[in-house]
């Protein structure tokens, strides 16, 4: 009897080691992994009014990204220098307006499949820091169009693969804020982003 209830302890002992050594695994599997890398590309741009046409500008971006998450799920913050704009068109004339940016979007993502080769998806809001405006017009009757503000507040959405070190991303950026002052004048940026990266670590 005695020998019977040593090994039923010592059972008991066993399974719950095995639990725990389990739950530590587990726990160590969720550790938050951070990933740093480059990125550059292309972006399709207009701007998106109410009182004009607009035609698309093809502009560009380049900067640095991080990645930080576990279990598939990610925060991935960047900052880039891009370019984006639009060719406004109406009875009154047209403009073609530049815009160089810095962008600074923070993303929610999640990712299938492994480091080295995953399907990811993203989406979260953008702030961008107006640098420098080009804007070069024959409109008409017109005043107080190309008075621009500072910064916009925008937001993004897309997906991308990893293959080895390289990440391809393709998003649609959607303005959410006049980027004029002039509420007469309302301007909304949209875009698309193709993108390629690479990964440090």
């Amino acid at each position: 009897m005695h020998t019977h209830f040593k090994y039923h302890i010592m059972k008991k002992k066993l399974l719950l080691a095995t639990l725990l050594l389990g739950f530590s695994a587990g726990a160590f599997a969720q550790v938050p992994k951070l990933t740093v890398g480059l990125k550059t590309g292309i972006n399709i741009a207009k701007l998106n009014t109410d009182w004009a046409s607009s035609d698309n500008r093809l502009g560009y971006q380049a900067g640095v990204w991080a990645r930080i998450g576990a279990a598939g799920f990610y925060v991935q913050p960047e900052a880039y220098i891009g370019s984006k704009g639009g060719e406004i068109k109406s009875s009154e004339g047209s403009a073609k307006v530049d815009f160089t940016t810095l962008d600074v979007p923070i993303l929610l993502g999640n990712k299938f499949g492994v480091d080295k080769l995953n399907v990811h998806f993203m989406a979260g809001p953008i702030i961008s820091f107006i640098l420098n405006d080009d804007f070069k017009s024959n409109l008409q009757n017109v005043t107080a169009v190309n008075d621009y503000k500072n910064q916009t507040i925008g937001g993004q959405a897309g997906a991308g693969v990893d293959i080895g070190n390289m990440s391809l991303d393709v998003r649609y950026e959607r303005g959410l804020s006049n980027i004029s002052k002039s509420s007469q004048y309302d301007q909304k940026p949209s875009l698309w982003h193709i993108s390629i990266g690479y990964k440090l670590f």
